[in-house]
């Protein structure tokens, strides 16, 4: 029995231990993140000590980019834009050889008269059809939908219409603009000159990098960071009538932890900036879980615009001390496996129901790429 009590005892004192290493081990390394990134917020130079005579190793394993296919960015991004008229537009119809029938009519242009105004409900007044539905259409549909209306009436009718006014063209710009909100145009515009509707943009404080556009009810995948600090205009594309133009704060960054984590979900930037173990610790990283996650293989998706970068990251030799922090950036995906990882399709695999769950909030190239059918 003696034996029995001195082997426990001996056990509970390495457990104890064991945990205290570890604790001691996760602040550390999270105070050496903290520590790193104050030092760069406040521009004065990161600690150094007498017995670390050269930077510290990266911890990144290794390191891919993919990209949308070439159709996909094409389809999504560099489609023509076509106008479709709208409530508010004003356009002039004439039936040659029938000026009875054409709006305005001939001798009407003193009395200012243009065309005829498309109604809240869409519709126009015309001679001998009366009401005519037309919003949704473009010129060229109408011009044939009325062709075959007067073919009623009139044999082989030429029907010609013209856009006089455009009313309809409004945008929604949200965010880090001067002036937020609805903006009318008289033309179809692309992104850079419907945000110079809106102002100028606090770059200060924006977060460039999480910006996007929404378009039929999707995210584009716009990189606004290359087309506003690099001037990268094949981002500056066309727009339609009634896209949305988000630039967001830099208070609403955030990175998305997954695995081996007691709280999983979002985890927010403090200042601008969040380091690797500083996610972890966020999302409930702590003793216990430290023995089931592979801290060694930490997946992390980080993408932008139509690329995704994918990181397999040693986080252990961080928190050891051996490897320099990991700096992760706003929309960051880390994922932390509980077992080994052959492949990052199977890390994917494990991944995709949390991400289908954030879906709204993910980066436009995640949603394309892993959640559209």
């Amino acid at each position: 029995m003696a034996n029995f009590n001195t082997q426990n005892k001996t056990s509970l004192s390495r457990t104890l231990r064991d945990k205290h290493f570890w604790r001691s081990c996760l602040w550390l390394g999270l105070m050496s993140s903290v520590l790193t990134g104050c030092a760069i917020m406040t521009g004065s130079p990161a600690p150094t000590y007498p017995q670390q005579k050269q930077a510290l190793p990266s911890a990144v394993l290794s390191q891919h980019e993919d990209h949308l296919s070439p159709a996909t960015v094409d389809r999504l991004l560099h489609r023509s834009i076509t106008y479709h008229l709208g409530a508010g537009d004003v356009v002039s119809i004439s039936v040659y050889l029938h000026p009875d029938l054409s709006v305005p009519q001939p001798g009407m242009a003193s009395t200012g008269l243009i065309g005829t105004l498309v109604s809240n409900d869409g519709n126009i007044q015309l001679p001998l059809l009366g009401v005519v539905h037309v919003a949704g259409m473009t010129t060229k549909q109408l011009q044939a939908h009325l062709t075959t209306l007067y073919a009623r009436y009139i044999i082989d009718p030429k029907v010609s219409v013209q856009l006089q006014v455009t009313h309809s063209i409004r945008y929604y710009l949200l965010g880090q603009f001067t002036k937020p909100g609805l903006v009318y145009s008289d033309r179809p515009l692309n992104v850079l000159e419907a945000m110079a509707l809106g102002g100028s943009v606090n770059l200060a404080q924006a977060n460039l990098r999480s910006a996007y556009v929404v378009q039929d009810g999707r995210k584009l995948p716009v990189n606004f960071h290359r087309l506003i600090v690099a001037g990268d205009l094949q981002q500056n594309i066309p727009l339609q009538t009634g896209d949305t133009v988000v630039v967001p704060s830099v208070s609403t960054m955030r990175a998305y932890v997954f695995g081996a984590v007691v709280t999983p979900g979002a985890v927010p930037f403090v200042n601008g900036r969040l380091s690797l173990l500083q996610a972890l610790s966020d999302a409930g990283m702590n003793v216990n879980n430290l023995t089931i996650a592979r801290l060694s293989e930490i997946r992390i998706i980080r993408s932008e615009g139509a690329t995704g970068q994918f990181y397999v990251v040693n986080a252990r030799r961080i928190l050891e001390g051996k490897a320099a922090p990991f700096y992760l950036k706003s929309g960051d995906i880390v994922f932390v496996p509980q077992t080994d990882i052959s492949s990052w399709n199977q890390a994917l695999q494990l991944l995709l129901p949390s991400l289908q769950a954030i879906s709204a909030v993910l980066n436009p190239f995640v949603s394309i790429k892993y959640l559209t059918k």
